[in-house]
């Protein structure tokens, strides 16, 4: 087991190496090319956050990009700051994942992409009492069941193409349970769990499948948390935010860029080796070895 830890703590600094260079080609600073110019990716639930920095990321790196999501006046507006800052090329899809009708306008929208980010919002925090037979439903179909059936429709095209990449955006939660966050956290495992089985299956046509793991960053989320902890203990914005980034040990916020870039590099021509992982991005946070 020790040798195992050793070996997986030498693939995390080779990787956060990789994850380095591509955040300085995003900065422009001369870094590596992923190889995935031209590729066409899905990125779902992308106006804002976590999923608006991966699509940010894709179109950086030359990916023609589908960004997805309910409003439109959102949509709009997050394409238009992707073409500014990437000069790339943006498609619009209004569509909720959640449903039938959505998850088949967005395929049919785009049909063969090379790339799918999987992304949705999550319940928000409870207590087991709060949380009825539609509450697990509606968990279910938006943090699993969205996720399985885009994979469905996209998995065989990639392997008959011999190229895929599918990344999974869950939580830290999935590895560290937290009995607020169970809701979500239920329904990510079993994402986690179906990406895994299929991942072994679908490498060796060149397809890969991989979760990153994300623990508070400054995104939406962590605006929502603040304010809960501020009604909650009367505090400021300012203290409540520190009270967040405190809980870390790298003492702050993950920048979303940082996220971004990490899902260009399990995109990239050279991350077909790496399948079935779960990537954190915690700032350290998570206490086991593997």
């Amino acid at each position: 087991m020790l040798l195992q830890g050793v070996r997986a703590s030498l693939a995390c600094a080779a990787f956060a190496g990789i994850i380095a260079a591509t955040s300085m080609a995003q900065g422009g600073a001369q870094g590596m090319d992923l190889g995935i110019n031209g590729r066409k990716a899905i990125v779902c639930a992308s106006t804002q956050g976590l999923g608006f920095a991966c699509a940010l990321s894709l179109a950086n790196e030359g990916c023609v990009v589908w960004i997805n999501g309910r409003n439109a006046a959102r949509l709009a507006s997050a394409a238009e700051q992707i073409r500014r800052e990437t000069h790339g090329v943006v498609q619009t899809v209004q569509a909720d994942i959640n449903t039938e009708a959505g998850r088949a306008a967005l395929l049919s929208a785009c049909p063969a992409p090379d790339i799918l980010v999987n992304n949705n919002a999550g319940p928000p925090p409870g207590q087991l009492a709060d949380w009825d037979h539609a509450a697990w439903i509606a968990a279910l179909e938006a943090n699993l069941l969205a996720g399985v059936l885009l994979i469905r429709g996209v998995l065989p095209g990639m392997r008959a193409r011999r190229f895929g990449r599918i990344v999974n955006i869950t939580s830290a939660a999935v590895k560290t349970p937290r009995a607020s966050l169970g809701l979500s956290t239920a329904a990510r495992a079993g994402l986690t769990a179906v990406s895994k089985a299929l991942a072994r299956e679908a490498v060796v046509d060149n397809v890969t499948i991989n979760q990153l793991l994300p623990e508070r960053f400054d995104t939406a989320r962590q605006e929502f948390m603040a304010r809960r902890l501020m009604a909650e203990h009367g505090i400021s914005r300012e203290q409540a935010r520190q009270q967040l980034a405190d809980a870390l040990p790298a003492r702050r916020l993950g920048r979303p860029d940082e996220f971004g870039a990490a899902c260009a590099y399990l995109c990239a021509a050279q991350a077909g080796f790496i399948t079935g992982q779960n990537l954190q991005l915690d700032g350290g946070a998570y206490t086991g070895l593997v």
